[in-house]
């Protein structure tokens, strides 16, 4: 009857291993995780990535260190819009719409709020990047 734990236990130890997603070098901080950045490595790692539709072409949130464990809060999608880039403000109600150009405060990717200075006024803003890379401001 002693047996029967310790082939429960190795069970369990065994089914902990999975195979997850590492990198094959160190990818700073901004950059784009290609397929050639990835190699499957079989590891207990609870919350790793390992799928390579989860990772490959997202964006690196902080440097991401060669044979270590990927996390989802580790990539994101790329960002669209850098610190200081000139950028076009689109305001829409109704059928109005206002274009003027701003200068981004922050980096950012599709979806996400930012602020934007108002280059007419000066003023500071906020607003939603869209796909092409404008902000949408309500």
């Amino acid at each position: 009857m002693k047996l029967l734990p310790f082939l429960i236990g190795i069970l369990f130890a065994q089914s902990a291993l999975a195979d997850i997603l590492v990198p094959v070098r160190t990818i700073r901080a901004k950059e784009v995780i290609t397929a050639d950045d990835l190699v499957f490595k079989n590891v207990e790692s609870p919350g790793a990535l390992s799928s390579p539709n989860e990772i490959i072409g997202q964006e690196a949130r902080i440097a991401l260190y060669a044979s270590r464990p990927i996390h989802a809060g580790d990539i994101g999608p790329p960002a669209l819009v850098d610190r200081n880039d000139l950028v076009k403000l689109i305001f829409r109600h109704g059928g109005l719409e206002i274009t003027t150009e701003g200068r981004s405060l922050g980096r950012g990717a599709e979806g996400e709020l930012i602020r934007v200075m108002n280059l007419s006024s000066r003023t500071t803003v906020t607003g939603r990047i869209r796909a092409d890379g404008n902000i949408e401001v309500n």
